[in-house]
Parts: structure tokens; sequence; C-alpha cells
């Protein structure tokens, strides 16, 4: 439990190639079933303060109540997930708390600027779902997310818990269109 922000909720992994680590979490580890939203539309996304326009794919699921995310960049746009592929990482980037309304996301993101942190990038998601990536990584994997998660955003990571329960493995992945 971080003392700043919480539980940790997610656990963030950057791939080459996202369909490959689908087929290994399902089949090898069990994890599952994972949503797959394969062209994330992100809104005023900013990359240390300029805009990018990045495309990323993203499958979650669940492992207990720990959220798993593979990440995988489809263009050269810069981020941060580019700039941890490019310094040769894959696996595990971040770590995500999770905000269930505008107001503790503000707070926050004001304590994260208290402490000193920079935001490496940021933007919305949906009905105005702002997250941010801070530049906390002195230690692999450990770059923070913040993640505003109330709405629709709330039900569909809600679903995807409830599915994780008891999961036989049939349908590890299941596309979602929003």
């Amino acid at each position: 439990m971080s003392r700043y922000f919480g539980a940790i909720r997610q656990n963030g992994y950057v791939v080459r190639d996202i369909e490959a680590a689908l087929q290994h979490w399902t089949t090898v580890l069990g994890v599952g079933p994972f949503y797959y939203l394969e062209h994330v539309t992100i809104e005023n996304f900013q990359y240390n303060g300029a805009p990018t326009s990045a495309d990323m794919s993203v499958a979650l699921a669940n492992s207990g109540s720990l959220q798993i995310e593979l990440i995988q960049q489809r263009n050269d746009e810069p981020s941060m997930v580019r700039d941890f592929l490019q310094a040769g990482g894959e696996g595990l980037q971040h770590v995500a708390y999770w905000m269930d309304t505008p107001a503790k996301m503000d707070a926050a993101l004001k304590k994260a600027d208290e402490l000193g942190y920079e935001v490496g990038q940021s933007g919305v998601i949906g009905e105005n779902w702002r997250f941010a990536y801070l530049k906390t990584e002195a230690h692999p994997g450990t770059v923070i997310e913040l993640s505003e998660v109330c709405g629709w955003k709330a039900e569909l990571f809600q679903q995807i818990a409830d599915a994780a329960e008891g999961w036989d493995g049939s349908d590890p992945i299941r596309r979602v269109q929003r």
C-alpha cells in the first residue's frame, strides 16, 4: 500500500507483440479473459508537455484484485512506451493507482507535484477519464500511473474483474468496442 496513493491496482506490461503476449498470458499463465481494445482513442495526449498521436493497443484482465494491462504501441510517435522499448525494455513498465472521483484524481496529481514528480505523459480516455504517467522509474517497472476510474470505465473494470473469477479458459480474448 502506498502511503501517497493507496493500493496498487494494476501492473502495466509493455510488449512488442500483444497477440503473442495474450497467447502467453492466457495459455501458459492461465490468466484471463482479456478485454482487448485494439486502438485506444486518447484525447489531449501529451508527452513531456507536447502533443503526441501515439497509437496504443491495450488488453486488460484480472488476477485476483490485481489488473494486468498489456500495451503495444502501434506507431513510432513519442511516448513513455516507445522510450521503454527503445531502452531495451519489454515487460513491467508501470504500476497504477486508481482514483474513483475527479476530486481524488486532482488530489493525487497535487500530491505528485508536491513530491516533485514530473508528468511524462498524460491524456483523456472516454468520458473525461484522465491518466498521468509520472517519471518515477529509478528502479525498473516503477513508473507510476494515476488513473481516474469512474463511470463507464469503472463498470468495464468491474466486468473484467468479475469475468476473471472462476474463468474456465473459454473465450480468452474479448474485443471491446467503444
